[in-house]
Formats: structure tokens, sequence, C-alpha cells
């Protein structure tokens, strides 16, 4: 049994982290943040050209686990793009026998083509103007593929800005179907979804953390490092032991998943309501540890903060999910 990352994992996420370093600083975000734009085409291709998208295919060698692995590191970086829609978009056409859908997996394995998620047949939905299919995943009614001329699509000004997100509505029976509601791969697609949200938070509300440590290192008042401060040492204590036990939790989901254990769902829900609810309380502490810079613009924390609130509400409340799991556990 293996309780650390393997060499390969560790480069999976060095290749991200190193790409997005490149294509994503925060002078690039700024001016993303500032535009109308909804997607970053520059980027997503730097990403997919690490063969990202092909994570989820069944004969990749590869599983959820790895597919967090690059979420989170997306999370740490405030990446854009709907990186979650993508993976599951190939992972569900892969395994579906539609045979329309699959003329598309190639060009959505490589990232040419590009999905967002759906949650249900309506929502809020990141980077919808320039997705070319949607993914809806609904456990009441199954998980449909629909090209984007199929959606009603609703600019919004919504908080999240690395992720801008409109309001979309998809007729039901509308798509190409992939897999019904009875099928076992509709919830184990939906848990999927948790997962890799999950590990979006992870990497978030872990950036959060080294963002403040550093600042406290640095910071000074009264001829010292605020870092030497027993009240900052404490909040920044309790910042890392809410997100670093919470690693495990997201690892084992996917897991979990990958595995096909029977306590995959309530796994992927405890990682879901437990990771989302820690990235917002850690990013609320890093405001506190900066002072006065953390609220302003152009120090960026904001943007993590914005991030954190969308992850906390899309695919499910916090509540809603530690609900599902007390009844998953038969509580």
């Amino acid at each position: 049994m293996h309780f650390h990352l393997t060499e390969e994992q560790t480069a999976i996420q060095d290749a991200v982290r190193g790409t997005l370093a490149d294509s994503w600083p925060m002078e690039r975000i700024h001016a993303f943040a500032d535009d109308d734009a909804d997607f970053d085409r520059a980027s997503w291709d730097a990403l997919m050209a690490l063969g990202l998208g092909s994570i989820l295919l069944p004969d990749s060698g590869m599983g959820l686990l790895d597919a967090a692995l690059a979420c989170e590191v997306a999370g740490e970086a405030a990446a854009p793009g709907p990186l979650i829609g993508q993976l599951l978009a190939v992972a569900a056409v892969a395994r579906s026998d539609n045979a329309a859908a699959k003329a598309h997996l190639n060009a959505l394995a490589s990232g040419a083509a590009v999905a967002t998620l759906v949650h249900g047949g309506s929502g809020f939905v990141p980077c919808a103007r320039s997705a070319d299919f949607f993914l809806i995943v609904d456990r009441d009614a199954g998980v449909r593929l629909a090209a984007a001329s199929d959606a009603t699509i609703e600019p919004l000004k919504a908080s999240d800005r690395t992720r801008p997100v409109s309001k979309v509505a998809i007729g039901a029976g509308t798509g190409e179907t992939l897999f019904a509601a009875t099928d076992p791969m509709t919830p184990r697609l939906a848990d999927a979804a948790l997962v890799l949200l999950a590990a979006d938070a992870l990497g978030g509300g872990q950036k959060v953390t080294d963002m403040s440590v550093a600042y406290a290192k640095e910071r000074e008042q009264f001829g010292q490092p605020i870092g030497r401060f027993q009240g900052l040492k404490h909040q920044l204590a309790h910042m890392a032991l809410d997100i670093e036990p919470a690693r495990a939790l997201v690892w084992y989901a996917a897991y979990a998943w990958d595995a096909g254990l029977a306590d995959a769902p309530r796994a992927a829900a405890m990682a879901k309501a437990h990771l989302c609810d820690a990235y917002v309380r850690a990013v609320r502490a890093a405001v506190a540890a900066h002072g006065g810079i953390g609220y302003t613009w152009e120090y960026g924390l904001n943007y993590w903060f914005r991030r954190a609130i969308f992850d906390r509400a899309w695919l499910g409340s916090p509540a809603f999910h530690r609900a599902r799991a007390a009844e998953l556990a038969g509580w």
C-alpha cells in the first residue's frame, strides 16, 4: 500500500505547475479579470499540450487520482478554463456506446474542442460562452453531451473572475445521451466531479496558506517579521492544520473511485463538503493575515477568495453533501 505519490504523479504536478507558472502569471490573471472573456486559450493550449485531456481515457493507465492531482495544481494557480468539465467529458464519451458522441472524442482529448460541466439540466456554468460542448451530469436524468448550439446562454457578472460563469439552460433530452439515469456510470461521474472540485479547493487552500506564511516572514513591524508574533503564529498554524490533513481525504476519495470501493460515493461527498468549507476558512484567514494589502486588487488574493466562494456553492453546498454522506453511511 502506497501512502505517498509515485514519481510519475509528482512529475504530473510539477509539469502542470511549471506550465501554469509560465502561461498564467499574476499579470496575466489581472489582464484576464479586466477583460470580458470567459476563457484563456493560451493557458488552455499549454495545459492540453501536456496531455491532460487524455488522463481519464480508459487505456491511459491513469485514473481519477491523477486527474485530481492536476486539478489541485490548477486550483493552486487559480487557472482558468473548464478543466473539470473537460476531463469528465473525455471520461464519459470514451466509456459510452454513443457513436455520434464518440466522433468528438479525439477533439475533446486533445483540447481542441472545449467541454464544460453542467450540474443538472441548467445552472451556473463556468466558461460557457467559449465551450463547444456541455456535459450534463444529472443523477436523476442521466448523462448527456450537448453542442453549444443546443444551449441558451446568459452571461453573468459573477464573483469568480478566473472562471467566469453564465446561466445555462438546456432542454430535457437535448444532445446525445451517454448514460441513462439507471446506468452505474451516471452516479460515478457525478461523484468524480465532486472529487475534482475538492482537489481544486485543496490546491487553493494550500496556496493561500503558503502566501500567508511567506508574507509573515517578510513583512516587518516594530523591527521584526510579523511571523514572530504569537497571535499570527497561531493563526497560520490553524490554517495549515485545516488544509494539510484534508489532503488525504481527497486522495482517498479519488483512490476509492478508481478502485470501485463501496464507500467511494460517501468519500466523494465528504471530500467536497470538507475541502470547500476549509478553502473558505483558509482564504478568510489569509486576508486577515495579510492585513490591508490582502484587500487590494493588485495583490491578487481576491482571486482565490472568489474562487473559494464558487467552489463552495457549485455542485451542491457542504451541508447538502454532509447530509448525503450521513445517508450513505446509514445514519
